[in-house]
């Protein structure tokens, strides 16, 4: 091996990296480092590139392992790195590419190796390999001993808040995000949450404690900028064609040798279309910031990264910080919600807008107040009406955003006010003229049916049926459609009542010549549809008692449907609230009768606008208000750290794992 390394099967019998995982100590000084560190490379960009280069160099990995504690080399590669990185703000600024490109090198590798090292062994084991000490001679990092990891997790915080962004610095700060999610990925290969971590301990607490708010903001705004990758080049430095110039005379025989596999055996050589068209370091901050977010709370300490993210302000508010979060800081909303209206495809940027709609009333109060809702809204619909291609846990944060953006009465209001044309993505029926509000009660509809028929998950329907409830005594001006597809939904669990109780009087039957065989249980599926149907009564019976003079819609395809609800005049489950629905059936249908037959579609809904004015109020019984509140349930970390990180593991940028390896949740459920 040499300088004409031509495949990536030759990196294992590679010098330098035999010599890095070797028997043999190297000091921090030894001129070593700046052989092994002078490569210029693509970095992989996709976890196929990484997968290939993890089965090339497992070898080198495992003996690293193995002779590391006797070694330290790993320990002297880091010091090697925040040697170089103490340069890195004046480097930055003054636009000098060597010392950027020899730290971002030396990231990589730590970064490559720390994977592979958190995969196999234990924290305690992994804090070991970094306290390591030479016994002879001084160490020019200092003879004290150091904390090496406290001081690794600190320099890459470091590095990502105080690093201006610029083309130079955009793959180190990358790399720098990207090692941190890997520190924290031991919660990978464990089936538990993981509450107890050394590497929780040092980000919560120490000397990573007063950077908190800094580094939740950075992170906040490089998914606001979703800043594209640099043109290859701009961030390394390119070798010079006539062979001059201080880099290249370094890097010579490295740069050729070792590292060109990256490019010739096709590893990295080329962005995914994806990644061209998204911004890799925004989509990795915004999943180290919800891995963040997710930690536990440890007993003397809640997370401070979320107390950063659930009291940060709006630059324009002025009013004072509370003294009793430290970790508050200040970011431009604006810029922040046309980021989240943006990016609604993403797992992730989903996941986030529930944290700060849950969680930060100042960013609820703000999203709440904008004019432009339906730029947010529209996006969390259209997740909805493709509920077939998401995985189940986005369309939970959809509906769930959706739910608490109906808790709020002015929301209800403003929706039915918005306007749209030509909804395309609807295929169902041309929509060329509709509320948002109409449209919000179609998609919702939609889903309700979707789970009838296909997942039958009892929560989504308790969500689902929730957000129409709190909207239900604020509808307004109903499109046409909307309100017969409220209609056509009570018509269909009417069906499906029906079929439960013939089902049921069947296996009664087929049962009492029988006293062996069990009765099977109809009871259940009985009373949760039954639960369903009062749900929709409810929902019709609040529009028809608080806007029934703005829905003429919704009584027409009442009055169109009537003989749907005779059945449920009687029964003891629906009696209370039928009255009311039966009494504007009734009034309308008398209405009606005295306008003469053959009557055409205007003149019916002419007779009803009249009616709804003429109505006695008085005559309908009042029932208490429909609000329903989203509530997260006990130990939420049980649902959202295993979503999470599957969100990792399925879309970091350059980032694999073994799925063999992965314990925390099977491999269907991100």
């Amino acid at each position: 091996m040499g300088a004409n390394s031509s495949s990536i099967s030759e990196l294992p019998e590679n010098e330098y990296l035999q010599k890095l995982s070797g028997s043999e100590p190297i000091s921090e000084n030894d001129p070593f480092w700046n052989q092994l560190l002078s490569f210029s490379f693509t970095t992989p960009t996709n976890s196929a590139d990484l997968k290939l280069l993890e089965e090339a160099t497992i070898s080198v990995c495992k003996s690293l392992v193995e002779k590391n504690p006797r070694t330290g080399n790993l320990g002297s590669l880091i010091k090697v790195f925040l040697s170089r990185t103490k340069e890195l703000k004046i480097s930055a600024e003054c636009q000098n590419h060597l010392f950027i490109w020899q730290a971002h090198n030396a990231l990589f590798i730590i970064c490559c190796l720390l994977k592979v090292f958190i995969s196999r062994m234990s924290e305690e084991e992994l804090q070991l390999h970094f306290t390591y000490e030479e016994k002879a001679g001084p160490s020019s990092y200092g003879a004290e001993c150091e904390d090496l990891i406290e001081e690794l997790l600190y320099c890459l915080i470091q590095l990502i808040v105080e690093i201006p962004l610029l083309d130079i610095t955009y793959s180190i700060s990358l790399e720098a995000v990207t090692t941190l999610i890997v520190f924290l990925s031991c919660q990978l290969f464990h089936k538990e949450i993981v509450r107890e971590s050394i590497i929780h301990r040092y980000l919560m607490h120490g000397r990573c404690l007063p950077y908190t708010s800094r580094l939740v903001k950075t992170l906040l705004y490089n998914f606001i900028r979703q800043e594209r990758s640099p043109p290859p080049g701009t961030h390394v430095f390119q070798q010079q064609t006539d062979g001059g110039g201080l880099l290249y005379g370094i890097a010579s025989g490295v740069a050729t040798g070792l590292w060109t596999v990256f490019t010739l055996g096709g590893v990295g050589s080329k962005a995914s279309a994806q990644l061209e068209q998204c911004s890799p370091l925004a989509s990795q901050s915004l999943l180290l910031l919800l891995v963040l977010a997710n930690l536990t709370d440890t007993p003397d300490t809640p997370n401070p990264y979320r107390q950063a993210i659930i009291s940060f302000k709006n630059t324009q508010d002025n009013t004072a910080f509370s003294s009793s979060n430290p970790h508050a800081f200040q970011i431009n909303f604006n810029s922040l919600y046309t980021a989240l209206c943006d990016q609604q495809k993403s797992d992730q940027a989903t996941l986030l807008l529930y944290m700060l709609l849950h969680q930060n009333s100042n960013v609820r109060t703000y999203v709440l107040a904008r004019t432009d809702i339906e730029n947010l809204v529209l996006p969390i619909l259209e997740i909805l009406y493709h509920v077939e291609e998401r995985n189940s846990h986005h369309v939970y944060m959809a509906l769930i955003i959706l739910l608490i953006l109906t808790e709020d009465d002015g929301f209800n209001r403003s929706i039915h006010e918005v306007i749209l044309k030509n909804i395309t993505w609807y295929a169902e029926r041309v929509l060329t003229e509709i509320s948002l509000g109409s449209l919000l009660i179609l998609v919702v509809i939609r889903t309700i049916q979707y789970n009838m028929t296909r997942t039958r998950d009892k929560y989504l329907h308790t969500n689902c049926l929730a957000a129409l409830a709190n909207m239900s005594a604020q509808f307004r001006s109903l499109h046409q459609y909307a309100a017969q597809r409220i209609i056509s939904l009570f018509s269909l669990l009417s069906k499906k009542h029906n079929k439960v109780l013939e089902q049921a009087t069947q296996s009664l039957r087929g049962s009492l010549g029988s006293n062996d065989s069990p009765l099977p249980d109809y009871a259940q599926d009985l009373n949760v549809i039954e639960e369903v149907i009062r749900m929709m009564l409810e929902i019709i019976n609040s529009c028809l008692t608080n806007s029934l003079h703005h829905n003429p819609n919704l009584v027409y395809a009442l009055l169109y449907k009537r003989d749907l609800f005779e059945q449920f005049r009687t029964h003891p489950s629906f009696q209370d609230i039928m009255q009311n629905i039966d009494l504007v059936i009734s009034f309308f249908s008398s209405r009606l009768e005295q306008a003469g037959a053959e009557l055409s579609v205007e003149r019916v809904l002419e007779i009803i606008k009249q009616g709804a004015v003429a109505l006695p109020k008085d005559r309908l019984r009042k029932f208490p208000e429909l609000k329903f509140k989203y509530v997260e349930e006990e130990q939420p970390e049980e649902f959202f750290i295993p979503y999470v990180w599957s969100l990792v593991y399925n879309s970091a940028v350059a980032l694999y794992w073994n799925p063999r390896d992965i314990q925390l949740f099977t491999m269907d459920s991100g």
